[in-house]
């Protein structure tokens, strides 16, 4: 009898183990990698649009952020520029600027799928990015001070782009620190001032072959990219800001024998990325829009 049992037990046993788990619900996630390398908005717009009824579907989900549901329409809104100017909407890499924003909003905007940040001041910067996953693509944004590149590179292993080199200095600094750290080559774009505002910062059009010539041949450890530009704040002359940094890459492409899809244009943010798209742009950077108005108190500078 007591022979029995044991088999009868060992047998109860093995099915237990041997039946695999239920599979449980995905949580459904904002991709944002295109198929051509480059943080988009096409195929995912439309997941994006959707995802929000399938979360309705699920037992008990969290409520959403307003960031995560404003990323959404955002992406919504890339895809239908792309639409209607016959561009990629893959082809438009969308950078979430979290400026002065908490590292726990960052997270949420995260956890919805989305991979790439901005941020534009150093020290806010390297305090953040060690506390968040490290496949986020960061990019730096804005102008920065020459002796703090070799602090940002350390901090933030991970950053993918540097938005906003205009002169040799920052460009000798950023090449030397990447050597030093060891690390792949650092993505740059340079930025041009379309608007000749004195208060901005980027290089004047007309210098700016020289300086993407000068990081091509003497910046081993940088990638040239592409331009980047800021158009005036209240937008009135944004179409020709847009116009001027499309004809850049237009010289700069034909002076080195590049095609121009090799060039990226980053320009366009929350009040204009729609028509910085239908005018070119393969990078948007969005902040207000998505994580909502800026508390500045605390800014300082890079």
């Amino acid at each position: 009898m007591w022979l029995q049992n044991f088999l009868t037990c060992f047998f109860y046993v093995r099915i237990y183990h041997s039946t695999p788990p239920p599979p449980s619900p995905g949580k459904p996630k904002i991709s944002c990698k295109a198929t051509n390398g480059i943080t988009g908005a096409g195929h995912d717009a439309e997941q994006l649009a959707t995802t929000g009824n399938r979360r309705a579907s699920m037992a008990a989900p969290a409520v959403e952020s307003f960031a995560v549901a404003a990323l959404r329409s955002v992406m919504v809104r890339v895809r239908q520029a792309a639409e209607r100017s016959g561009a990629r909407a893959e082809g438009v890499r969308v950078v979430a600027v979290s400026k002065t924003k908490p590292v726990s909003l960052i997270r949420d905007v995260y956890d919805a799928g989305h991979r790439c940040f901005g941020e534009n001041y150093v020290q806010e910067f390297v305090e953040k990015a060690p506390q968040l996953p490290e496949d986020i693509e960061w990019h730096f944004v804005g102008h920065l001070q020459s002796n703090k590149a070799k602090a940002l590179l350390s901090a933030v292993p991970n950053l993918a782009m540097v938005e906003g080199m205009d002169n040799e200095k920052i460009a000798n600094h950023l090449d030397r620190a990447v050597l030093s750290l060891g690390r792949n080559p650092l993505k740059v774009l340079v930025q041009v001032n379309t608007s000749g505002e004195v208060s901005k910062s980027g290089v004047e059009p007309a210098n700016c072959l020289e300086l993407v010539k000068y990081v091509k041949s003497r910046c081993p450890n940088l990638e040239f990219s592409g331009l980047m530009t800021i158009g005036m704040p209240d937008y009135t002359s944004t179409p020709a800001n847009f116009k001027t940094l499309s004809n850049c890459r237009t010289d700069v492409c034909k002076a080195l024998g590049i095609n121009e899809e090799q060039c990226e244009l980053s320009m366009g943010m929350s009040g204009d990325f729609e028509q910085a798209i239908e005018m070119g742009s393969t990078n948007v950077r969005i902040g207000s829009t998505i994580f909502g108005p800026r508390d500045y108190s605390k800014k300082q500078p890079n």
